[in-house]
């Protein structure tokens, strides 16, 4: 979350000029930069302007509120990744968990290639490489480019991680 330069309301922030405004001071916001720090030195009350922002959301813009406030309590935000299941809303490893750590442990043998551990586990190569960089595997839940601590059971280590995101950084440097 972020806080409007205008009138200090933490919002999802909407960027106008390189500042953070609210849904609402964007709006009146004017398109010239040099009117516009004018604008912003006329400080608002964030309280007054809540009749305006009830109305002023789109359905969107309310979904992704509540999708990153629950992301930020570290709950799942989306279907459970392989590995895991979902149980009343949370995330618990599943029967075949220990198959998660397999593939990344595997992808870091000197000769594994995306394809060979693709194949091995019956996989697309699109699909390894969504898991191999799942920040979900270690803890944590990403949403909206911003990464929380989840509230479920990590899988892979984050040094095991991390020496997989190492791995792929360097494939993706070679193509």
């Amino acid at each position: 979350m972020e806080r409007c330069v205008k009138c200090d309301y933490e919002c999802v922030g909407i960027t106008k000029h390189g500042l953070v405004f609210c849904n609402v001071c964007v709006h009146f916001c004017p398109n010239d930069p040099e009117k516009a720090d004018e604008y912003i030195e006329d400080m608002v009350d964030g309280e007054a302007l809540e009749p305006f922002r009830k109305f002023s959301r789109t359905r969107g813009e309310q979904q992704k509120s509540g999708m990153i406030k629950k992301a930020s309590k570290g709950k799942a935000m989306s279907r459970a990744p392989f590995g895991y299941i979902l149980e009343k809303g949370h995330l618990i490893p599943a029967q075949n968990f220990r198959e998660v750590e397999e593939i990344f442990e595997e992808f870091l043998e000197d000769k594994a290639t995306l394809n060979k551990v693709a194949k091995k586990h019956s996989l697309s190569v699109n699909g390894l490489k969504k898991i191999l960089g799942n920040f979900t595997y270690i803890g944590k839940i990403k949403f909206n480019n911003q990464t929380f601590d989840g509230t479920h059971k990590s899988i892979v280590s984050p040094i095991l991680f991390n020496k997989v995101q190492d791995k792929l950084e360097k494939i993706k440097k070679k193509s």
